[in-house]
């Protein structure tokens, strides 16, 4: 299986030539193709590119829908409840942190619930948003409706990919930022392995027999290389991580970004996807006026870093700084796609009609 390689901009314009001609408006199919590209660069393929086919699934059966304004329904000095009316998540959430940057920039302190969303993308592109105004921000994610994980001790679903994110801003340099699913792997990293990607790790995956697996048939079920995944056809499920501790905090994501948010812990009833986001909103500059935070974080950066390596030559990596590094790597040599991936996000240019001349000029 081998892989194609395209330029970070090329890519993301071919995706939003794609949304565009699927219904969705310029803007928005830009906005969609700069996030799902933001995460192929920062190396969460999981959560890239890889979800064009389903997003256009989504739009053509209007499980989502296209360039939604929010809705506002609790509104307070520094509280806010929103309902993104399942919109595209790269569209509705993006104007849920912009409400809470708002609000923490006047109070010093914010908090903000998104409920119904459409899938929110790598959680940590909004606590980078947050951190490029200057404040931390935690983040608590469910997906109703998508039930995928084992807890721990089980076999059978009962939990969301509920990731959880934390982002902290750093002067003149990259944010600190700590984003994963409470997975073992998210569920986009199956996707990605099943069609021809990076291979699970030994165990992500656990059958009702109880015996833990890394094939993503278990998750899916049978499929071809380019057809639709879906996760209602598996058997088994992806395992929490951190056994009892990464259990606990799945349910907490499912408690705080499900129930509290209004769009509900996920359920298999549901039946329609929808991300719940609980987001705290902090302004260092009102809790440290001596600035004495960023200072510390500088300090305390080098001390974690300057920790004698287990394994000899391997460098120690501080929060974020993976995720950077991988995006000036691929900003200067292009974004890799395993074959069956792009094979995948060609045919849906075609299914949505786009013109046949723009699809060869992408894949030259």
């Amino acid at each position: 299986m081998g892989n194609v390689t395209i330029k970070a901009k090329e890519l993301e314009s071919f995706v939003a030539d794609i949304f565009a001609a699927a219904g969705c408006s310029k803007d928005e199919g830009g906005r969609i193709g700069r996030y799902l590209v933001s995460a192929n660069l920062s190396g969460h393929d999981s959560h890239g590119v890889v979800r064009v086919p389903r997003y256009a699934s989504q739009k053509k059966t209007g499980t989502v829908i296209a360039d939604v304004k929010v809705d506002v329904l609790v509104d307070t000095p520094v509280i806010a409840v929103v309902d993104g009316k399942y919109g595209f998540g790269q569209t509705v959430t993006p104007q849920a942190v912009q409400i809470g940057i708002e609000k923490c920039l006047k109070n010093g302190l914010s908090a903000v619930t998104l409920r119904n969303a459409g899938h929110v993308g790598r959680v940590g592109d909004w606590a980078e948003m947050a951190a490029e105004a200057g404040l931390v921000s935690v983040h608590f994610v469910n997906a109703s409706g998508s039930v995928l994980v084992a807890p721990f001790g089980g076999v059978e679903r009962r939990f969301s990919t509920a990731p959880y994110c934390v982002g902290v801003p750093r002067p003149g340099e990259d944010p600190l930022v700590l984003d994963f699913a409470t997975s073992i792997v998210a569920e986009g990293k199956v996707l990605v392995t099943s069609q021809g990607g990076k291979k699970l790790p030994d165990g992500a995956l656990i059958g009702p027999d109880g015996k833990p697996s890394a094939d993503p048939h278990l998750l899916y079920g049978d499929y071809t290389p380019t057809g639709p995944r879906d996760h209602s056809k598996g058997t088994g499920a992806i395992r929490a991580f951190g056994d009892h501790k990464g259990s606990g905090l799945a349910f907490m994501c499912e408690i705080l970004g499900g129930s509290l948010s209004g769009t509900g812990a996920t359920d298999p009833k549901r039946g329609r996807f929808a991300n719940g986001m609980l987001s705290f909103y902090v302004d260092p500059k009102v809790f440290d006026a001596e600035g004495f935070f960023p200072t510390d974080i500088a300090k305390y950066v080098s001390f974690v870093k300057g920790s004698k390596p287990a394994t000899p030559g391997v460098e120690i990596l501080v929060p974020g700084e993976q995720e950077s590094r991988t995006r000036t790597k691929r900003l200067a040599e292009g974004v890799p796609l395993p074959d069956d991936t792009w094979a995948a996000i060609v045919e849906t240019a075609r299914s949505v009609g786009l013109d046949e001349r723009r699809i060869q000029q992408a894949t030259m």
